[in-house]
């Protein structure tokens, strides 16, 4: 379908589902971001003093209301409950692999201490360098910390006293050289003081694949996820296969939405992580804080928990795993072990009762006489309250593979109940 939109405006829609650079992350570098499964989304700017949208306002915004956002949110931006630390140990706790933090979003708000513009979180009424405080909090984890960047910056266009916009040339630094080096000061800046793990640019292709170079030419060994691989927003379409970082929200909105949000289950952000990881992706999930406060809302810590206690459970099968030739049979999805003697089955079919058996079949399958298969988080040796219970699995060969009858015997909530899936895991795999 024809478009009227500018080049450079249609090269930015399909960004973010495509490669657009002639180089690659180093074999190494890519090694080590396919060993993470989860990395934690901590989007945050000047507008979140309001609870709403990540700077999107400001396009054919009316003089006064772009005079009011440029100098009068930052008067405002105040959280006096920020506290990095909290963030890093929520990461550590609910098994995220890494962080990533906004730096600067499309309205040019700098989240660090820059000596390239005025706007920026230092001369706010906060005054501190929050990207210094989350990068010293993560380091003293070892947590790798990922930066996102976007070349599209509002405030650099008001200033000059042009339409803010992002359908012209002059907001695109391919076509503004000066645009194109002020962020590459930028950029400078964030990889010579804060020596980024991880790096997200999300803006135009040619100007991203731009900016990508330069960043490497700085740090070849820098993981560069937008740019350098495939990373959809908020739809993974089977198509996709890994290595790909899938961002995505809990709510409907990047940061802090002051109400009026709609949450996903702590089950379909469970299943995002597992189809994630079974085609080879890791899920890079926005949990919608911190707030005005810097605080994280209470329904997003809430979800994030209930995360966090299932990959304390089956963090095994999502952790340093490799995607299986086939990712999905039924209701099972399947992770391995980089050897691909272990494999695990999540099971997401309905929620299984407590201290009830359930048959599944795996095709293509086949273990050792000495196998083991267990359920993870379970000893199979008990049940709670039943002694003349076995709760041990039942596994078989079939023609076709192996079949297996489990129970879920592990009580994880007081009434019993537990609406996420279970992992098998099959240990002792013939290789096919």
């Amino acid at each position: 379908m024809a478009s009227n939109q500018p080049a450079h405006a249609q090269d930015q829609d399909r960004a973010s589902q495509e490669v657009y650079t002639q180089r690659a992350n180093t074999p190494e570098t890519l090694a080590w971001y396919q060993d993470m499964a989860l990395g934690m989304y901590l989007y945050w700017t000047v507008d979140a003093v309001f609870g709403m949208v990540n700077a999107h306002s400001v396009v054919g915004a009316s003089p006064a209301y772009l005079d009011r956002y440029f100098r009068q949110l930052p008067r405002l931006f105040n959280p006096q409950r920020f506290d990095a630390a909290w963030y890093a140990r929520l990461a550590a706790t609910c098994g995220f692999d890494y962080v990533t933090v906004t730096a600067k979003n499309h309205n040019g708000f700098c989240m660090w201490d820059t000596a390239t513009t005025d706007f920026k979180v230092t001369n706010t009424a906060y005054g501190r360098d929050i990207l210094h405080e989350y990068t010293r909090a993560l380091r003293a984890r070892d947590i790798p910390i990922g930066i996102y960047f976007s070349p599209d910056d509002a405030w650099f266009q008001w200033r000059r006293g042009r339409e803010v916009t992002r359908s012209r040339d002059y907001c695109n630094p391919e076509f503004n050289p000066e645009l194109l080096a002020y962020d590459q000061r930028q950029l400078e800046e964030l990889i010579a003081v804060y020596d980024p793990d991880i790096l997200c640019i999300d803006g135009y292709r040619a100007a991203t694949a731009s900016l990508v170079d330069f960043a490497w030419d700085l740090k070849p060994e820098l993981m560069v996820t937008r740019g350098g691989i495939t990373t959809p927003e908020q739809e993974a379409r089977q198509d996709v296969q890994g290595p790909f970082e899938a961002h995505y929200t809990i709510g409907r909105q990047w940061q802090y939405r002051a109400g009026n949000d709609r949450n996903k289950t702590g089950r379909e952000l469970i299943e995002l992580l597992v189809d994630c990881r079974s085609r080879g992706g890791t899920l890079l999930l926005a949990i919608g804080g911190p707030d005005a406060d810097g605080v994280l809302p209470r329904d997003k810590d809430d979800r994030v928990r209930e995360l966090g206690l299932w990959m304390f459970v089956n963090g095994e099968a999502m952790q340093a795993t490799r995607p299986r030739l086939h990712a999905r049979q039924g209701d099972l999805a399947f992770t391995q072990s980089q050897d691909g003697t272990v494999v695990y089955a999540i099971d997401l079919g309905p929620p299984l009762p407590w201290g009830t058996w359930r048959t599944v079949a795996v095709d293509g399958l086949h273990l050792r006489a000495d196998a083991r298969v267990d359920v993870l988080g379970s000893s199979g040796l008990t049940l709670e309250y039943r002694p003349d219970f076995d709760p041990r699995p039942r596994w078989f060969a079939t023609p076709a593979g192996v079949a297996v009858t489990y129970c879920r015997t592990q009580r994880l909530y007081n009434d019993l109940s537990w609406p996420n899936p279970v992992t098998l895991k099959f240990d002792g795999v013939v290789a096919s």
